[in-house]
C-alpha cells in the first residue's frame, strides 16, 4: 500500500506529509527536546558505536541519559531492542520517546540521525545541541538519488543545529573524510575537528593518548568523535579517556562469538567501505588466518550498485565465499546473490540461500587457522522477506546453536 502510494501521489506533498506528521508530533508532546540536551550523530558507518560510546561517557560522569541507536532504546537504565527495522523511529514515535526521557528525568539524548531519517522529517522540530559527523561513503544513492544528494541530506542535521535556539551548540567533525569542509561550511560557533592523518586536527590518538580496547582504525575514529563530545559537556580529560579504555564494544559490531578451535565474528557491515574495514582489521590482528565469509547484499529493491562491490572485496580478501539471503524484501534473493557473484572472479564460492545452512557450510569448512566473518545483520533480530514479513534471527545465536551441532564435545 505505502509503496502505492508513494507512486501517486507527487514529491511535494509527501514532503509536506511528512513535515505535517513531524510538527504535530512536537505539538503533542510539547516540544520535548527543548528540555533536553539534544546530540545527534551523523555519517555512513560508525554511529551506533559513537551514541553508545558518547552515552556511556555521560552515564559514567553521573549524568541521566536516554538514547536511540539502530541496536537500543535506552532510558536510564531501563534499555529494549529496536526492532523496528529503521535507526531513526517515526515522527510520533520519536517525540513520545523524547517526552518519556524528560519524565525520566534525563539531561541528556543521544541519537543516530539517518538520511532516510532526514529525507522524511523526522529530525525536524527537534532543537538539537551538539552534531557529530562521523564520515561518508557511497550509500543509500538510488534512494537519494546520487551521492550529492545523500551528503546534503546529512548536511540538514547541521542545517537543524545552526536553526536551534540552543544555547552552547557545537558541532564534531571527522577531519579526514574527504566531505569534512561540506559539513564544516555550516560554521556552528564551537567546532571540534578530530582525525587521524590531517595535520590540522586539533583531537588526534597521540595529541591526546588515546588508548581503545576495540580493534580496528575505524574505533580509533569512533573514540576520538564520542572523546569530543564528552569534552563538549566540560567533562574532565582523563574521565573520559579512562571510560573510552574500559568500553567493551556493541553487539554485533566485530563480535567474537566463537574463540575455538577457529574464530568466528558477527559484524553489521552492510557496504563496500564498512566491508573493507572489517576484512583488513581481521587480517592485520590475525596474520596468517584465511578469511571464510558469509556475505549477501542488505535491503532488497536498494542499492544495487553495491552488491558487484561487496563481492569484488570479498574475493579481494577472502579464501572461501558463501553467499546467503539476507534481507530481501520483494526482490528475488536469487537474483541479489547472482549481482553480488558478478564481482567474484577467483576466490571458491558457494550460494546457499538458507543463511542457517550457509553459516553452518561455513563453520564444517573452518580449519584452525581459519576466520569465519557473518557480515550483514550484526544483531538485528529479524530477517525481512517477501511481504514484508518478519523472521525471527540473530547471526550470533544462530552461528553459536550451528557450532554446537558440529562440534558437540
Amino acid at each position: 500500500m505505502k509503496k502505492i502510494i508513494k507512486k501517486f501521489i507527487p514529491r511535494f506533498l509527501l514532503s509536506f506529509y511528512h513535515f505535517l506528521l513531524a510538527w504535530l508530533g512536537a505539538i503533542i508532546y510539547s516540544f520535548p527536546s527543548k528540555e533536553l540536551t539534544i546530540i545527534g550523530t551523523t555519517g555512513t558507518n560508525g554511529k551506533t558505536t559513537v551514541v553508545h560510546l558518547i552515552s556511556e561517557i555521560l552515564e559514567k560522569t553521573g549524568n541521566k541519559v536516554a538514547s536511540i541507536s539502530s541496536i537500543r532504546f535506552k532510558i536510564n537504565d531501563k534499555e529494549w531492542p529496536n526492532t523496528l527495522k529503521m535507526t531513526m523511529p517515526g515522527r510520533f514515535k520519536i517525540q513520545k520517546f523524547f517526552r518519556d526521557a524528560v519524565k525520566a528525568k534525563c539531561n541528556y539524548m543521544v541519537l543516530e540521525v539517518t538520511s532516510e531519517g532526514i529525507k522524511q522529517y523526522r529530525h525536524r522540530f527537534i532543537e538539537f545541541d551538539g552534531a557529530v559527523f562521523t564520515n561518508l561513503t557511497r550509500e543509500h544513492l538510488e534512494a537519494h538519488k546520487g551521492f550529492e544528494n545523500y551528503k546534503r541530506a546529512k548536511g540538514r542535521l547541521f542545517k537543524a543545529l545552526k536553526k536551534s535556539k540552543k544555547k552552547n551548540k557545537f558541532s564534531v567533525i571527522n577531519l579526514d573524510d574527504l566531505n569534512a569542509e561540506y559539513f564544516l561550511s555550516f560554521n556552528i560557533k564551537k567546532e571540534y575537528r578530530y582525525g587521524i592523518k590531517n595535520e590540522e586536527a586539533e583531537i588526534t590518538p597521540d595529541k591526546i593518548n588515546l588508548k581503545i580496547s576495540l580493534p580496528g582504525e575505524f574505533n580509533t575514529y569512533n573514540a576520538l568523535a564520542a572523546y569530543c563530545v564528552g569534552l563538549s559537556q566540560n567533562i574532565e580529560t582523563h574521565k573520559i579517556l579512562d571510560i573510552i579504555k574500559e568500553f567493551k564494544g556493541i553487539p554485533g559490531r566485530m563480535e567474537l562469538v566463537i574463540k575455538k578451535p577457529f574464530k568466528v565474528f558477527v559484524d553489521y557491515a552492510h557496504t563496500p567501505d564498512a566491508l573493507e574495514k572489517v576484512y583488513k582489521t581481521i587480517l592485520s590482528s590475525e596474520r596468517g588466518s584465511s578469511l571464510i565469509c558469509v556475505l549477501g547484499s542488505c535491503g532488497g529493491g536498494r542499492d544495487k550498485w553495491k552488491r558487484p562491490e561487496m563481492g569484488k572485496l570479498a574475493n579481494k580478501y577472502c579464501s572461501r565465499i558463501i553467499l546467503t539471503n539476507e534481507d530481501p524484501y520483494d526482490e528475488n534473493p536469487e537474483k541479489i546473490l547472482s549481482d553480488v557473484e558478478s564481482g567474484i572472479t577467483y576466490s571458491s564460492v558457494n550460494k546457499i540461500l538458507d543463511r542457517r545452512q550457509a553459516i553452518n557450510k561455513a563453520l564444517r569448512l573452518a580449519k584452525e587457522d581459519d576466520i569465519v566473518v557473518i557480515t550483514g545483520k550484526g544483531n538485528e533480530p529479524w530477517m525481512v522477506v517477501a511481504g514484508g514479513r518478519k523472521i525471527s534471527w540473530d547471526d550470533r545465536k544462530v552461528a553459536k546453536e550451528e557450532f554446537s551441532k558440529l562440534f558437540k564435545d
